[in-house]
């Protein structure tokens, strides 16, 4: 049986019942969430997560730009912060942004200030949230070098404020916890000059544009890098390319041919394509390496057979 509104408590945010997840993944694929949840401030955030009964699953998702959403959809609530998280301060060297707001705005923000040091986020898909649930970087910089501390709301709905230690961070991992909803963060800069900062982030750019698939809808960096001691220092992209992956098909899904470590939806694929395809390599590059690929894109949901 499927989740209602009927079934969550009252709130000033907005509930949309079957919510086609497809809209909002930059995958463009994925069935329907039970319940989005949009909440109106982090009072509402904090009052719904208090008063929803623990058995009811609930999932923050940002802008869709790491995520593969299953076919058979989502049970339970998907939580996503919209406008009001979205908001960004600067004082001094210091940048403050709510978890919704977009990593590059942030740091043209950054840049417009005269506050260096968070160029890199120019080059990173998707929102602050996801930034701090995954130690989101590029450009050997990630974002444990510049978070001062970070506000989270637990599934009882308690405020959190945890330091750059309390978020535990490892490479594309934080460990603060599981179930925590971010909704802010603070970050440390350095002065600089603005137009320095600037030309910084048109070279981050540029460099973008020729390596990966920016403009296909496409989760981003499919896997994360493996330890270098463990792959011999090969990249994950580079193992995929030694088992003979770029380029290949499933269904409609595609491995890049411009940057093997990104999946394409080539316009008609399903989630399932792109998970056989992901798995696919995953199982041939241990097989022929002896290297296990982990994910870096999330993935939320049930197949299509689940339901």
């Amino acid at each position: 049986m499927r989740l209602a509104a009927s079934d969550l408590p009252p709130v000033r945010g907005r509930y949309v019942e079957r919510a086609d997840m497809s809209a909002i993944t930059w995958f463009r694929v994925g069935g329907p969430a039970d319940i989005l949840y949009a909440p109106e401030d982090e009072d509402d955030l904090a009052g719904f997560l208090k008063n929803t009964p623990t058995k009811i699953p609930v999932y923050p998702v940002g802008v869709g730009s790491n995520l593969l959403v299953r076919d058979g959809g989502v049970r339970g609530v998907v939580i996503r912060l919209g406008a009001p998280f979205a908001k960004i301060a600067i004082e001094g060297t210091r940048v403050t942004a709510g978890a919704a707001a977009l990593d590059a705005q942030v740091a043209r923000a950054a840049a417009r200030a005269g506050v260096a040091g968070l160029e890199f986020y120019r080059g990173v898909p998707g929102t602050i949230g996801g930034a701090l649930a995954m130690n989101a970087g590029a450009y050997d910089q990630e974002t444990k070098d510049i978070l001062v501390e970070a506000v989270a709301y637990d599934r009882d709905g308690v405020r959190r404020v945890l330091n750059n230690a309390d978020m535990k961070f490892a490479y594309r991992h934080c460990g603060a916890g599981e179930g925590l909803i971010f909704t802010q963060a603070t970050f440390e800069g350095r002065a600089d000059d603005p137009v320095a900062i600037e030309a910084r982030m048109k070279a981050i750019m540029e460099r973008r544009e020729k390596s990966q698939p920016i403009r296909e809808k496409t989760g981003g960096s499919t896997f994360a890098n493996p330890e270098p001691a463990k792959s011999g220092g090969r990249k994950a992209w580079q193992l995929i390319d030694d088992i003979g992956g770029r380029g290949r098909v499933v269904g409609d899904a595609q491995c890049s041919e411009q940057h093997c470590n990104f999946m394409i939806n080539r316009g008609q694929a399903t989630a399932a394509d792109i998970e056989a395809l992901v798995e696919g390599l995953r199982k041939e590059v241990l097989n022929k390496t002896g290297v296990e690929l982990r994910w870096e894109i999330m993935r939320l949901g049930e197949g299509a057979g689940d339901r």
